[in-house]
């Protein structure tokens, strides 16, 4: 655990304040996370997992509890199981207990559900992620994780094309899951988004959850509570199925308003469970929240204790690709990134190979890094239909190293360069260039990009500026630094932008002295 946890751990027993006050109050939020995992069969039987087949065509006799049937554990997610807990640093259990966790819903085909209570497969571990830059400032985070526990989904309630009334698809029943739940350390809705997509990242990474929440696979529920600083902590209420970051956001800062106000008004908040509309942009009341004694649990006579070898994590352990967190130390070390750079670039495995690629094709990892978080993260942006495999098919790393390579060696500015990658390289023909180079060199010389590097024509327009603006360079000796800004800005222009900027600074600071 690291003194930054420690610290706010220390601050939540105390009553005080860990994050920004909304009105004078503290948000407290908790997450649970439903990460359907990646098995072909359901987690006690082996009928199909696969999204979108005909309702009811997948949900075979043990998914339904049928007399004379027994479940039996399905390996597959055990492993996925481990594979988690090792990615987080958590505590894998050598011995677990399936239990049953019992109520009585339309979609709940067994009249229970197959979970575990009292010793959880996953215990412990933490999340680190950064929150979003402010005035290019990162702050960095550390979520403490409770538990990740094994269990059975539901079937699932469709409520229109019914006519008026609800259908009942039992496909999902059985579906593997795994309940990620965390320590209500969160203080925002913007830290509480960071740490789903930090979440998100970590189980498509590690291929246990293909992490699609349009199709459910993906699920989190926020436990959210308000208090003043010093008070203890508020009475929660639970944001059920949050399927988009987007949303999460939305209702989660709903859900803090609609509380600051209730007790503004001098009403009690009661623990229940509440979906958010997105038509509305508000959470209502679903039903009252239920605690662990209302679910009467007890241990599934139908299942024996799960036995995890040190053997068979250490097998897992050995299978398992280079961990996100692990790849972005390794930036740091190997390339020399921040800490945050190298967090950005290992959001995806795509996304990280893409940069290793390029700064080993152009040497410049720092340049490499700051186009791909940047100008190519801004570009893909602004096409949505474009996804990263589709773009790096014509802007290879090799492609975006050559751009780069004439950045470094002066032959054109940052400015340059961005002109021919919108304009030029995010079009680049192949088959008609012998290479990117070339084709970039053709660019070059077609838009009039190449940058000045005949110093004495430099030094001529330098002085003709100088000259030009007594008043600017009386104010930068006099002590004002920005007055510097102007010069640059006039020498640029005189230059029609073939300057090189970093030369011009330095042309002009020596004559300037």
């Amino acid at each position: 655990m690291s003194s930054e946890t420690v610290n706010t751990f220390e601050a939540q027993q105390q009553g005080r304040p860990t994050g920004p006050l909304v009105h004078g109050y503290e948000v407290i939020i908790g997450f649970e996370t439903h990460a359907q995992l990646s098995t072909a069969s359901k987690i006690f039987s082996r009928a199909s997992t696969a999204f979108g087949a005909e309702p009811n065509t997948q949900a075979c006799a043990v998914d339904l509890a049928l007399p004379g049937t027994l479940p039996v554990m399905n390996k597959g997610a055990v492993q996925r199981a481990i594979e988690f807990g090792l990615a987080i640093g958590s505590h894998i259990a050598p011995k677990s207990i399936f239990a049953r966790k019992n109520y009585f819903y339309p979609d709940l085909p067994k009249g229970y559900q197959i979970s575990q209570f009292e010793i959880p497969v996953v215990q412990g571990g933490a999340v680190e992620f950064f929150m979003p830059e402010v005035k290019g400032v990162a702050e960095k985070k550390t979520v403490r994780l409770v538990r990740a526990h094994l269990e059975e989904d539901a079937g699932k309630s469709l409520h229109e094309d019914f006519i008026g009334q609800t259908g009942i698809d039992l496909n999902r029943a059985g579906t593997p899951l795994l309940e990620i739940v965390t320590e209500p350390d969160m203080r925002s809705s913007v830290e509480a988004v960071a740490y789903a997509k930090e979440l998100h990242k970590i189980v498509t990474w590690i291929g246990i959850c293909d992490g699609n929440m349009q199709e459910g696979s993906f699920r989190c529920d926020a436990n959210v509570s308000v208090r003043k600083p010093g008070q203890a902590l508020g009475t929660r209420r639970e944001i059920k199925n949050l399927n988009s970051f987007k949303f999460m956001q939305q209702a989660i800062d709903y859900e803090v308003r609609w509380q600051i106000e209730q007790i503004e008004d001098g009403k009690a908040i009661e623990q229940a469970t509440v979906l958010f509309n997105p038509d509305t942009g508000e959470t209502r009341a679903m039903r009252t929240k239920e605690d662990a004694a209302d679910y009467r649990y007890f241990p599934d006579p139908d299942l024996p204790p799960l036995y995890i070898s040190e053997q068979w994590i250490e097998e897992v352990r050995g299978l398992m690709a280079e961990l996100p967190r692990v790849m972005a130390e390794r930036f740091v070390r190997t390339y020399g990134l921040p800490e945050y750079d190298a967090t950005q670039l290992t959001q995806s495995k795509a996304i990280a190979n893409y940069f290793e690629a390029t700064a080993k094709a152009c040497g410049q990892a720092k340049l490499a890094s700051n186009w791909i978080m940047g100008e190519v993260s801004k570009y893909l942006n602004a096409i949505e239909e474009l996804s990263f495999e589709e773009f790096q098919e014509t802007v290879t790393p090799a492609n975006l190293a050559a751009l780069i390579g004439r950045i470094h060696d002066g032959t054109i500015s940052n400015a340059a360069a961005k002109k021919i990658f919108g304009e030029d390289l995010v079009h680049y023909p192949g088959t008609k260039y012998d290479g990117a180079q070339d084709y970039i060199d053709a660019c070059i010389e077609a838009k009039g990009l190449k940058q000045m590097n005949d110093t004495g024509a430099l030094e001529a327009i330098v002085d003709e500026v100088i000259a030009a603006n007594a008043k600017n360079v009386a104010e930068f000796k006099a002590g004002n630094e920005k007055a510097l800004n102007g010069l640059v800005g006039q020498i640029m222009k005189a230059s029609k932008g073939k300057a090189n900027p970093q030369q011009v600074n330095d042309v002009l600071r020596s004559k300037l002295a």
